[in-house]
């Protein structure tokens, strides 16, 4: 009797997501026309309701000035919403940001803390990146990241 009403939420749950994936080809076709006010709209809906893929393709806008003023500190604001939400080339975006002091102050630690969650799904990129940061970390700088980043495993 139980499984009526599970497989209409699931049916319902996947008829809600395919209009959310739309939106973001819509969006993705308004780009590519030039039309970035229209994939801008399309997007910010979808990023304000944690679409990660929404986020960064917002950032992205910021960052190379498309329908928008070229803005690092908004980009790295979309970059932040999504690497919040685990993603991993924001992270690694959002770590790089860090490290150059790009639309954020510079700071070793949130560039090494982010790096490394990008890094532990796979990223060979951030890495690297990473090793190089923790060369110039102090050992108190070292300490921090690495509790927060115990903590954010802890927690996520």
């Amino acid at each position: 009797m139980k499984m009526i009403p599970l497989l209409a939420v699931a049916a319902w749950l996947a008829v809600l997501g395919v209009p959310a994936r739309a939106d973001f080809a819509d969006g993705l076709a308004a780009f590519d026309a030039g039309d970035y006010a229209t994939a801008l709209e399309e997007w910010r809906v979808l990023a304000d309701q944690g679409d990660t893929e929404a986020q960064i393709a917002i950032a992205g806008m910021y960052l190379a000035g498309n329908g928008v003023p070229t803005d690092a500190s908004q980009a790295a604001h979309w970059y932040a919403r999504a690497a919040g939400r685990g993603d991993a080339v924001a992270q690694l975006n959002l770590g790089d940001f860090y490290a150059r002091g790009l639309g954020v102050p510079r700071d070793l630690v949130n560039a090494y803390f982010w790096l490394s969650l990008a890094a532990e799904q796979g990223k060979r990129w951030p890495d690297l990146r990473r090793r190089e940061i923790a060369a110039r970390m102090a050992p108190g700088e070292r300490a921090e990241a690495e509790a927060r980043l115990t903590e954010w495993r802890r927690t996520h």
